[in-house]
């Protein structure tokens, strides 16, 4: 990277572009068709977001390659050599795109959402498609189901003979409202004849997700139908009824902003049927268990992590993804007992960091704390985490600087767990708090339900709200409040630097600065999002920070990837120029080859010390401990 000369550091900057650190999802493979010596990075683009990239079967897998987008057929045996096999047509460049596959085993296909691009970026086709693998040459994949915005989860029963997916439509999000089908598949692959299991009755508002078909054929999926909260349910296909498996005041899943989620499965071994391994999230955290489908009952195992995403069964064990406020995300191995209602071993597979035990001591540990909000008898939630550094100490009277997060999404939630990004404000004085602001999912539809019509307020209060009772608590400074955050989270940020003044400096990493104008120019998956969010056209210039400039006083750092095709560029260097004209200190940093978030090491480490070195210099009382050299900030510099 070029930083420019320590006496003038540029005031935008630009990383070079650097291919070989495009993604971490590299599969380790030969070249792809006719590019020779290309390595395949194993990514899809299917809503931007994409997930569910691969699937496995045996010794072969098949994998959406990140370059062109095609899929591709590879043995992945010790004993083979064999270069990726195309298996879908080239369109001369990444205009098609594949997620969320699976294997139909009795007509020897692959049945996976495609998002078809060729007519139009911005209002792609997506169908569910069938891709040929008997390997007489690449044909067009065949189109199974057709005719709605958007589709996900196509699962196959073990017969082969009936398909389950999810669909929904403008203006809806999946987690607003969503529906479950199942066709059924005739000799020559077509679907037949199709029924709606779930979500098709006009006077229920369900969100549907998670279909999977039983070893004994009977399908189950996830539903926030009665409750409020997603809930496991199961169909009864001879009687077209829907009935529940285990109801609680919790989630059995999360929203879907990125395919393949696979938060239950059922276990594997004969004699014990109707039993599904799953995870639930209640009161910011999250619990591992068995339930009992034929007595509605859940068997909880106990194991050291408190956030649990995706549940894999094998013979007599559990593979979950999970993490805790003390270990980093991670992949384990959990054994069960014979009886499958005792966790007796948990082995870690993978982690995505180590930590040595020297390090531990300066680990914050979060704590879970409820505040009110601005509406009476209402509360909302947050993780405080309290600087923490074993060689040093604050006098009595010192309260610590605050950086107060507002994750993205907005419908997202932010989790109590290991974050070397959080531990790196902590471990240098700052006190941190993640918030999940009336909007967050993990609370049920009432909780998420909160931010429609209101973004842009709901949020913005409920982060101001957390930093007063902080304040009030005395836990930290009420002078030294500052506020960052990504995408939506970097909205709120702008939001709360325009129409409030809690917040002494800000940081927005590729936030929205302009509603109305990112609604005219984001992606199909989100471009009615903003709907109901915002609720009307007045709504969209009201709240958008770009036309309040003349209300912002404090500094702002902005931080925005060029490829960004979610909130593109022009978003970040509005604000940028509105705020330098109108003399607020501002910079503005660009990445090239960055999309939305940002996946390069070397970015990642740069964007957190530059907040860093910026934040001290605005609240006072705070030396940078690192060797930093701060870019030019405009109207301050």
């Amino acid at each position: 990277m070029v930083l420019g000369s320590p006496l003038s550091p540029p005031t935008s900057f630009r990383a070079p572009k650097n291919d070989s650190a495009a993604s971490p999802q590299t599969l380790l493979a030969a070249s792809t068709g006719s590019n020779p010596g290309l390595l395949s990075l194993v990514r899809t683009v299917a809503q931007e977001y994409g997930g569910g990239a691969f699937s496995i079967s045996g010794d072969f897998i098949i994998f959406s390659n990140y370059r062109d987008q095609r899929l591709y057929k590879q043995s992945i045996s010790s004993k083979a050599d064999s270069a990726p096999v195309p298996l879908t047509p080239d369109y001369n460049g990444p205009h098609v795109c594949y997620a969320d596959g699976v294997f139909d085993f009795r007509l020897n296909c692959y049945l996976t959402v495609r998002e078809d691009r060729r007519e139009s970026s911005t209002n792609s086709i997506t169908t569910i498609v069938s891709v040929d693998l008997h390997g007489n040459g690449i044909k067009e994949p065949k189109i199974l189901v057709e005719g709605n915005d958007f589709y996900a989860f196509p699962r196959i029963d073990h017969k082969g003979e009936r398909m389950a997916w999810i669909e929904w439509s403008h203006p809806n999000m999946p987690w607003d409202k969503s529906e479950l089908w199942v066709g059924y598949i005739s000799e020559n692959g077509d679907i037949k004849e199709k029924i709606c299991v779930a979500g098709g009755n006009p006077s229920i508002v369900e969100s549907v997700s998670e279909p999977k078909w039983s070893p004994e054929g009977e399908l189950f999926f996830v539903s926030d139908r009665k409750s409020g909260f997603w809930n496991i349910y199961k169909w009864v296909e001879s009687t077209n009824e829907v009935l529940p498996v285990y109801t609680l005041n919790a989630e059995f899943t999360k929203p879907l902003w990125v395919f393949g989620l696979n938060s239950y499965d059922f276990l594997q071994k004969p004699d014990k049927k109707n039993l599904i391994s799953c995870s639930y999230r209640m009161n910011g955290r999250s619990y591992l268990g068995i339930v009992d489908v034929m007595q509605s009952k859940f068997l909880p195992l106990d194991i050291p992590f408190t956030d649990i995403n995706n549940i894999q069964s094998g013979l007599d064990c559990l593979y979950v993804e999970g993490a805790s406020a003390s270990h980093p995300l991670s992949i384990a191995k959990v054994i069960l007992d014979d009886q499958k209602s005792k966790a007796v071993d948990l082995k870690i597979i993978w982690s995505s960091s180590y930590i040595s035990p020297p390090i531990q001591s300066y680990i914050s540990t979060p704590e879970l704390i409820e505040f009110p909000t601005e509406v009476p008898g209402q509360s909302a939630y947050a993780y405080f985490y309290p600087p923490t550094n074993p060689l040093y100490q604050a006098t009595q009277e010192e309260r610590p600087p605050l950086l107060l997060k507002s994750h993205g999404g907005p419908t997202a939630e932010t989790r109590g767990i290991l974050n070397l990004s959080i531990q790196y404000w902590t471990s240098r004085g700052w006190a941190f708090v993640d918030v999940n602001y009336g909007g967050s999912t993990g609370y049920g539809r009432e909780y998420r339900d909160r931010l429609l019509g209101r973004w842009g307020i709901t949020d913005v209060n409920d982060c101001c709200s957390c930093a007063k009772f902080l304040v009030d608590s005395g836990k930290v400074d009420g002078e030294r409040l500052c506020i960052t955050g990504g995408s939506a989270g970097g909205y709120t940020t702008l939001a709360a630097l325009a129409f409030k003044d809690t917040f002494k400096a800000g940081a927005s990493l590729y936030g929205v600065a302009d509603v109305k104008s990112l609604k005219a120019d984001t992606h199909k998956f989100e471009s009615h999002y903003m709907d109901n969010l915002m609720g009307d056209e007045k709504a969209y210039f009201e709240r958008s920070p770009i036309n309040f400039v003349g209300q912002f006083s404090c500094p702002m750092i902005l931080f925005q990837g060029l490829e960004d095709k979610v909130v593109p560029p022009d978003q970040a260097r509005k604000i940028y120029h509105a705020l330098k004209e109108k003399g607020v200190p501002v910079a503005l940093v660009e990445y090239e080859g960055e999309q939305h978030g940002f996946r390069k090491a070397e970015n990642i480490k740069y964007t957190l010390e530059q907040q860093m070195v910026f934040f001290a210099r605005l609240v006072g009382k705070h030396t940078v401990a690192d060797d930093i050299i701060p870019i030019k900030v405009d109207n301050l510099d």
